[in-house]
């Protein structure tokens, strides 16, 4: 799917990721789904300071825009109809130009960097 290997994947302790922080001394060394599937592909998993947010400030930030652009005010009828509108959101939010990136779109970013990659391996 990327151009680029990813090589680390840094997330909050959030029981998705990871039963490290679990009560129950079984789980605690129970493998997620989601680590088992980073282990097979190799993938380094860092997490972050439990209750730290501001380390993954990023994502935070991401999931603001996502509450305040996406989710705040709208009703979604149905499993599909939210399905729907997320391709839409999805689709504007990767064609919408940001600082952090110069003022390019994710988009445009990514079809950078994969010029940048033609170049190099000419």
């Amino acid at each position: 799917m990327f151009p680029f290997k990813v090589e680390c994947i840094q997330t909050d302790n959030g029981f998705e990721f990871t039963n490290r922080l679990s009560w129950n001394a079984f789980l605690k060394n129970k493998k997620t789904l989601f680590e088992s599937k980073l282990e097979e592909l190799r993938i380094k998993h860092k997490l972050i300071k439990p209750h730290t947010p501001k380390q993954n400030g990023k994502v935070e930030r991401s999931h603001r825009k996502d509450q305040e652009r996406f989710y705040y005010e709208k009703i979604f009828y149905s499993l599909e109809d939210l399905r729907n509108r997320a391709i839409y959101w999805i689709n504007e939010y990767n064609n919408f130009p940001m600082r952090p990136l110069k003022w390019l779109s994710p988009n445009e970013k990514l079809e950078e960097y994969n010029r940048l990659q033609l170049i190099n391996n000419l």
